[in-house]
């Protein structure tokens, strides 16, 4: 990553004296998320009062219309959503993630994605469709065809897969193979437009966990980008172009916020139920007084104080514009799968605490304990993380 230009990030806005997301918002969205749950049902309400608060454009910087704040205020802002209604959470930050990505390049002097800041700033939703069924490459390669017109745009067909906010985005980052232009092969990224006769968003959300992100997959046959959205063209394979570190600073960062709001949420719903159970084994007394689980409890509490730095420091490293280097991969890698896997083990912990009632349907910590395994699906999964660490320290493997 010795290639990035260096950042000249805008001054950010910043809100000392309250939260953007107010208490009362977030109560009315936690109220509704249960429902949003057992129906299986898009999170309409959360989004429009979302909207209203300026929420969607946090991360555009004020000259185009957002309020201007921090990668690291931002991705406070979700962990503090995502302990309301992770589903949300989730959806909304594939939104945050597009203009966060936008912020990042023009932050570095790239004005590639200009156009996305101005229209975030108007009120468009922007959706993520990347990932495809079989594609471990992940930014690296796609399975998806790419075919260039004579306008200088691209007619996308291929199947994207997780494509949260899948009901409401106006716009969709996408990419494809261009594998017939004299240059070819090129990964070619752009943006299609919803109402494209090519784009069709599949009913087949209907999953384990963070149900109400209706992360739907969505078919392209043939969708057509127009030359203007059309912002990249790289080598398949990794690549040490700006938007490339620009897409996997501000995913796996906003990932790990939106995990780590889970465990918060878990463990303060611990917390409640050792407050509230009793023990006939401890002559009455609430299961705060018991070691055992006074333990659990401190032990979630002690893995949840180790992550909120991390986040806090890497996101703001993104803002200042730190060059970590040939580390950055690894840094990122290593964030999103400490923090989803932390959620997930405090989770648990609360799942003991709370005894079998949080085993049954609409139980919140039950819906988290669904919520939390979702993260060992998103890139970097394990083994890739990993591999990108050992890789970092270690060098590529011979051969």
């Amino acid at each position: 990553m010795n290639s990035l230009p260096p950042a000249n990030p805008l001054p950010r806005l910043e809100l000392p004296d309250h939260d953007l997301l107010s208490d009362e918002l977030l109560g009315r969205i936690r109220s509704r998320a249960a429902g949003y749950d057992a129906d299986n049902a898009f999170f309409d309400e959360d989004l429009a009062e979302l909207a209203a608060a300026g929420y969607l454009r946090a991360l555009v910087p004020i000259e185009y219309g957002g309020l201007g704040l921090s990668l690291q205020r931002v991705a406070a802002e979700q962990t503090r959503l995502a302990s309301a209604a992770p589903a949300t959470a989730l959806a909304v930050n594939m939104h945050l993630v597009w203009t966060g990505v936008a912020t990042t390049l023009h932050d570095r002097g790239d004005n590639a994605l200009s156009w996305l800041l101005h229209e975030a700033g108007t009120g468009e939703v922007f959706g993520f469709g990347v990932s495809e069924p079989g594609n471990d490459l992940v930014l690296f390669g796609s399975k998806t065809d790419a075919a260039p017109q004579p306008d200088g745009g691209y007619r996308f067909t291929g199947t994207k897969v997780f494509t949260s906010l899948s009901p409401a985005w106006t716009r969709l980052g996408t990419m494809g193979l261009d594998s017939s232009s004299p240059d070819a092969p090129k990964i070619v990224w752009a943006f299609v437009d919803r109402d494209d006769p090519g784009v069709t968003a599949k009913d087949d959300w209907n999953t384990l966990g963070m149900r109400a992100s209706q992360s739907q997959s969505t078919v392209l046959d043939g969708a057509h980008a127009q030359p203007e959205r059309v912002f990249r063209r790289l080598d398949p394979g990794p690549n040490p172009d700006p938007l490339i570190f620009a897409i996997f600073a501000n995913f796996e960062i906003l990932l790990a916020a939106v995990y780590t709001g889970i465990g918060r949420r878990a463990v303060e719903l611990a917390v409640e139920a050792a407050g509230r159970r009793t023990s006939m084994k401890n002559d009455g007394r609430t299961l705060a007084q018991d070691p055992d689980i006074r333990w659990r409890i401190a032990d979630a509490a002690m893995a949840m104080d180790g992550i909120y730095p991390q986040i806090s420091t890497l996101a703001g490293d993104v803002d200042a514009g730190v060059d970590h280097g040939s580390q950055w991969f690894a840094l990122l890698a290593g964030l999103k799968h400490r923090a989803t896997e932390n959620a997930k083990y405090v989770v648990d912990q609360a799942l003991r605490v709370s005894g079998g009632s949080s085993y049954f349907a609409g139980n919140e910590l039950g819906r988290l304990y669904r919520d939390v395994l979702a993260g060992i699906f998103h890139p970097s999964d394990a083994e890739s993380a990993h591999s990108t660490v050992a890789t970092a320290w270690l060098g590529p493997l011979d051969g």
